[in-house]
């Protein structure tokens, strides 16, 4: 029996897919718990149409993604730290400081999850920081720290 799953079945398919097996396996266990739908003609076409939408907003997002990641490269964003004596700072930067300075600065709101920096911001000067927009898609941005009064 063709059977259409609903959701993962470990050793068996991931969801969405097509399997063909035993009736009462079907029957007694997938069909049973909800975990597959009969392959019908009906079925079949329903899971392309959702597998063409699916398709269609993933490519809408990820062209969102990289239009985002274009704006954001060509802006930068101004933060300032306090200094000691001697030029030492008083603490680090931190991703949550940069991504409240991108939606104030910006008005991107930004998870400061999606933030990475290679090295800590320590101290005044220029800094870039990657931003993980999509699976596919890292932008940078600019980062200028200077001297707060």
């Amino acid at each position: 029996m063709k059977v259409i799953l609903l959701e993962d079945v470990k050793a068996l398919g991931k969801k969405g897919d097509l399997v063909d097996v035993n009736d009462g396996y079907a029957r007694n266990c997938l069909l049973k718990k909800k975990l597959g739908i009969e392959a019908t003609n009906k079925n079949i076409n329903d899971l392309k149409l959702q597998k063409a939408h699916q398709d269609k907003v993933a490519a809408e997002q990820l062209q969102e993604a990289k239009d985002l990641a274009a704006k954001i490269a060509e802006q930068s964003v101004s933060l300032q730290m306090k200094l000691g004596e001697g030029g030492k700072a008083f603490g680090t930067i931190s991703t949550k400081e940069i991504a409240a300075a991108v939606k104030d600065q910006l008005g991107y709101d930004l998870d400061k999850k999606k933030f990475s920096l290679d090295i800590p911001i320590k101290g005044i000067g220029n800094f870039t920081t990657k931003i993980k927009l999509h699976q596919k898609v890292t932008a940078e941005l600019k980062v200028v720290v200077s001297e707060k009064k």
